[in-house]
């Protein structure tokens, strides 16, 4: 009988974080900030059915970029999570965070024992009083979290993006002055531009009631850009 084939950890580890890490990378960007008037999301989607940005909870949105059958089946879960606290205990007992350590340990489970690890990267965006009160929750393939304060960037091209925006970006900025940053901020990493109705939009708006989720219209994308 032969020996089975020995491995090391830190190489199967490396490895698994290396595959995980090129999915994540073919994945188009998304990035959300943190405003006066709200949270906002944004990404190229040129699909009008299949999104990666979507709302969880009453003031909560995700977004997720990477294999879109993963970080669906991870949203769906989370909206389920969300759904049976809240009717369990209270709707102020849902939170970010909760639902941000829940995937966190989900995803740590998945890379640690799963043959293949999920290609994902999301963000948990929760909206707050005011800007001080905003979270923003990072959860990696690996399940590394992390909070951010005021900018995240996923996918493609990250580094740059976050370097652009991380200079013109504040929540003082309207959500039409963000949107047009961002969208010019991701065209010049993929060198290429990209059409209003490509964009897809999530806003967790500050002056809305109890749902605060909304999506941008094409026209709003185009006049903001057009400006």
């Amino acid at each position: 009988m032969s020996a089975p084939f020995y491995v090391p950890p830190e190489q199967l580890v490396k490895d698994r974080a290396d595959f995980a890490r090129k999915g994540v990378g073919r994945g188009r960007p998304i990035v959300a900030v943190t405003l006066e008037e709200g949270i906002l999301m944004v990404g190229e989607n040129s699909s009008p059915a299949l999104r990666k940005i979507g709302e969880v909870y009453d003031r909560m949105a995700f977004a997720g970029v990477g294999r879109f059958n993963e970080f669906e089946t991870l949203r769906v879960a989370g909206v389920r999570y969300a759904d049976l606290k809240g009717y369990s205990y209270a709707r102020a007992d849902v939170t970010a965070k909760g639902l941000a350590n829940a995937y966190s340990q989900t995803l740590g489970q998945i890379f640690s024992h799963e043959v293949k690890p999920y290609e994902v990267d999301i963000v948990v965006a929760q909206l707050g009083a005011d800007v001080k009160a905003d979270q923003l929750f990072r959860i990696q393939f690996d399940g590394t979290l992390r909070d951010a304060h005021i900018l995240v960037v996923l996918g493609a091209g990250e580094e740059a993006i976050q370097e652009q925006l991380a200079e013109s970006i504040a929540p003082t900025l309207g959500v039409d002055d963000a949107l047009d940053l961002i969208c010019g901020a991701i065209e010049q990493a993929a060198e290429r531009q990209i059409p209003d109705e490509a964009w897809e939009t999530g806003l967790l708006d500050r002056s809305a009631g109890r749902r605060t989720f909304r999506r941008l219209s094409v026209d709003e994308v185009s006049a903001a850009r057009d400006r």
